[in-house]
């Protein structure tokens, strides 16, 4: 669809939510749009978040509905490289579940 994300403008969001401790924002295959996105969240505990959650949170914030994830992964701990960055590869991967073909 050619349309670019603003990912870290969105995780930011994301990280100002009570129960999030880590997001990130991955592509995964669409054969219309080119990618489509999904977020994977790991959460506080005792917390949950849910895609209604995402809903009401992007339209709380503005964010256009093209930017809003269109996939939630809730996971225990988010994939990390020696340094500390997180693995978006490895979460692509992951994400390409989502993809119809």
């Amino acid at each position: 669809g050619g349309e670019n994300v603003p990912v870290v403008e969105i995780e930011a969001m994301l990280y100002a939510h009570p129960s999030v401790l880590d997001a990130a924002i991955v592509g995964y295959p669409d054969a219309r749009m080119g990618e489509r996105g999904c977020l994977f969240l790991a959460l506080k505990p005792g917390t949950t978040f849910t895609m209604d959650d995402l809903t009401a949170l992007m339209a709380e914030n503005g964010a256009a509905k093209q930017y809003w994830p269109e996939a939630l992964e809730i996971i225990d701990v988010m994939p990390r490289t020696a340094s500390g960055k997180i693995q978006k590869f490895t979460l692509k991967e992951q994400a390409a579940k989502h993809a119809v073909s």
